[in-house]
């Protein structure tokens, strides 16, 4: 008989659960409740919560309606959807995560405080968090996406750098160790570590793991950025590693000379999902 684990450090992070507890309550009462895009990066995840009434929704859909409830999800959204919500008395049941919510706040406060300098966001162009971010500043923050792209900075002015909550701390460090090492000695340079450590503090949970089992099954919606970053790591440490969105997608022969398999996720991958994935690998060892 195969050995089956999952991982007790993943599943959903504080804000994941957060927003979902209030879609639930909600819908509970019976209220339509529409989302500006999906409440996390996990589509059967979605799928549930669409069956209990959710109505996701995009920004031009938004646009479209009034006196409505419309959840903003953990990522949190520029100043422009508030402001379109209250055009539209669109009652806002805000479920931005704190971490998000706080990074903001500073984001702003560093703007208004000296509108020549550069403000950076190492994150992903287009991610939800990374918008709501680049909101706080008219537009007109640098994002980077990785420490090749850090280059690009103009080394002559001063530098405000913060990250997405989701990012990985090792290349924040190296995006930081480079401009310090070339910043003129006539700019300022300020870093800020934003990134959550709830995240954060997976990755070397994860490695370990991932390191004690035969085959490493991480179970993540394929548009999860923190998802990609753990599985890659999973990977990196054990080779016979496979992601799957759920257990459907999980092969017989994978089990094959196989005497140990850790199941674990991201921070968007709900439990109830990987005790399905679980149990699918039982139905395929008897």
């Amino acid at each position: 008989m195969i050995q089956i684990e999952i991982d007790n450090g993943s599943g959903f992070c504080f804000g994941v659960t957060t927003a979902i507890k209030k879609a639930e309550e909600e819908l509970a009462q019976g209220e339509k409740l529409y989302c500006l895009g999906d409440i996390v990066h996990n589509g059967m995840e979605c799928e549930r919560l669409r069956q209990m009434g959710l109505i996701t929704i995009n920004h031009e859909e938004m646009r479209k309606l009034h006196d409505v409830k419309v959840l903003l999800r953990a990522h949190g959204e520029p100043p422009e959807t508030y402001e379109l919500a209250r055009r539209n008395n669109i009652e806002i049941i805000d479920a931005t995560c704190p971490v998000v919510l706080k990074l903001q706040k500073r984001i702003k406060e560093q703007y208004d405080a000296n509108l020549q300098s550069q403000i950076v966001i190492f994150g992903k162009k287009g991610h939800a968090e990374v918008l709501g971010l680049v909101g706080q500043t008219q537009s007109s923050a640098i994002v980077i996406e990785n420490f090749d792209e850090v280059t690009k900075l103009d080394f002559s002015r001063d530098i405000y750098l913060y990250s997405q909550t989701t990012k990985s701390l090792d290349e924040f460090h190296r995006i930081i160790d480079y401009i310090q090492a070339h910043i003129s000695p006539n700019a300022k340079f300020q870093s800020f570590d934003t990134i959550c450590r709830s995240v954060a503090n997976r990755m070397p949970n994860i490695s370990q793991f991932a390191a004690k089992h035969d085959l490493v099954l991480f179970v993540c919606g394929r548009k999860s950025s923190n998802g990609k970053v753990l599985y890659n790591e999973c990977l990196r440490v054990n080779p016979n590693t496979h992601l799957v969105e759920g257990p459907e997608e999980i092969e017989p022969q994978w089990l094959e000379g196989i005497n140990t398999v850790g199941i674990c996720g991201a921070t968007s991958t709900p439990k109830w999902l990987m005790e399905q994935c679980r149990d699918k690998l039982l139905m395929f060892d008897v």
